[in-house]
């Protein structure tokens, strides 16, 4: 039984009252006890034979609540936000109403809820037609990139000036003010001129000069420059250069089309298969484009009632954002804490990066929601099965493991979610721009 009280001095909170049974209490009891016998100590008895009936008798069943409450509260509350009705967002706030031994325990939850959709227009919009079409240009500006993933380095004899794209060797040492400081000094370094690797003016002026010539390179560093002792600071680099070697491109030919790809034999066939990748590839970023077009199209429709978006609600999708990203590192083999040092970042300041756009992801996913209740879209157990079986494939994990990582209740609002922008799109008319 629960009761939810909107409140009168704010937006989108209330209060959620709810009971927990006494037959769940006492199953609660038994198995806080089962939990903890084996670190009872009683005279006479050797830990983990104490009876139940001892244990209250000698400390009293209260000394359980704590351990009850964690154990039916997830399904005692989760149970109550669904017969109220109500989206609740962020961390509630619970609090006992009364606790007596032998009745039900009455609880109360602060909580945060999600604030109400309007919905505009959302079906048969009109959305820009995306471009699929792969042009003779794009399949040469791919096999020239091909090309220079094949170039070969080629040392230049004495007397060529260096250019930009070339590669020197170079020894160099910098200095503020006379004051040498560390990192600022290397050799045999190999730098592409035109890179960027170098702060901006460095790689600029080796340009124009040979193999063999020292060269003072004046720079300025900037004044977000990650090393705060150097900041905006006037630099000279004492410069060696030592080798210039220049790119040197193969021909585009069939020997060429071989050796990019073992199942060609010639070049007219490597344009047609890049060309196909390239379509391919265009077409699926197409349809992307489109399917955003259509659903930030519903988006611009939609209202939020009060147009306020929780703080909550912002919050949790920052935190999400932010571990969903340290997630994908940590599956390349980056740990968070290697990803620190390395960028110098912290968590707080990453966090900070995901709050841009949170209002609008945030409001998306609202949308999204009130499109899943017009529609009254509710996934079949067979499609939450089939969707267990796709993420066990797609993770390499068994099927017990997903439905253990997560719930029927997930699974199925994930799918809902996933139907609903199927619907908007496939209604959506594309029109020429």
């Amino acid at each position: 039984m629960s009761k939810w009280t909107p409140a009168t001095d704010a937006k989108n909170r209330g209060t959620l009252e709810f009971t927990v049974p006494q037959e769940e209490v006492k199953q609660g009891l038994k198995a806080a006890f089962e939990k903890n016998k084996d670190k009872i100590a009683v005279p006479g008895f050797r830990k983990g034979k104490v009876p139940m009936a001892l244990f209250i008798q000698k400390f009293g069943e209260e000394a359980l609540y704590q351990d009850v409450l964690d154990q039916v509260l997830p399904a005692i509350y989760e149970a109550a936000v669904l017969e109220a009705g109500i989206n609740v967002v962020g961390r509630p706030g619970i609090a006992p109403v009364s606790m007596n031994k032998g009745e039900d325990w009455q609880l109360k939850a602060e909580v945060t809820v999600a604030p109400e959709i309007k919905l505009g227009e959302y079906l048969g919009l009109e959305v820009p037609a995306q471009d699929e079409t792969v042009d003779d240009a794009a399949v040469e500006q791919e096999l020239n990139q091909m090309r220079e993933n094949q170039a070969e380095l080629v040392l230049q004899d004495a007397g060529v000036k260096a250019e930009e794209g070339d590669t020197v060797v170079i020894d160099f040492d910098g200095s503020v003010d006379g004051d040498h400081f560390d990192g600022g000094q290397a050799k045999d370094y190999s730098l592409e001129l035109g890179s960027g690797q170098f702060i901006p003016g460095f790689e600029e002026q080796l340009v124009g000069h040979e193999a063999g010539q020292e060269v003072d390179v004046k720079v300025t560093f900037p004044e977000e420059y990650q090393a705060k002792n150097l900041a905006g600071k006037e630099a000279l680099f004492e410069v060696t250069i030592h080798e210039i070697k220049r790119k040197s491109l193969p021909d585009l030919d069939d020997e060429f089309a071989k050796d990019v790809d073992e199942d060609v034999e010639t070049l007219a066939e490597l344009k047609e298969k890049v060309q196909k990748r390239l379509a391919d590839e265009k077409q699926a970023a197409a349809k992307d484009a489109f399917e955003d077009a259509a659903v930030n199209a519903v988006v611009d429709n939609a209202e939020v009632i009060g147009d306020e978006i929780p703080e909550a609600m912002l919050q949790e999708d920052i935190d999400n954002q932010t571990n969903q990203y340290l997630g994908q590192l940590q599956q390349q083999g980056i740990s968070p804490e290697m990803f620190f040092k390395i960028s110098g970042q912290t968590k707080e300041g990453l966090s900070a990066q995901f709050k841009e756009g949170a209002d609008r992801r945030v409001k998306t996913g609202l949308v999204l929601d009130a499109v899943v209740k017009a529609e009254n879209i509710t996934p079949s157990d067979e499609e939450v099965n089939e969707e267990v079986k796709s993420l066990s494939e797609q993770y390499h994990v068994d099927e017990a493991q997903v439905r253990a990582a997560l719930s029927d209740t997930l699974l199925k609002h994930d799918i809902a979610m996933r139907q609903a922008v199927e619907k908007i799109v496939s209604s959506a008319k594309a029109i020429q721009k």
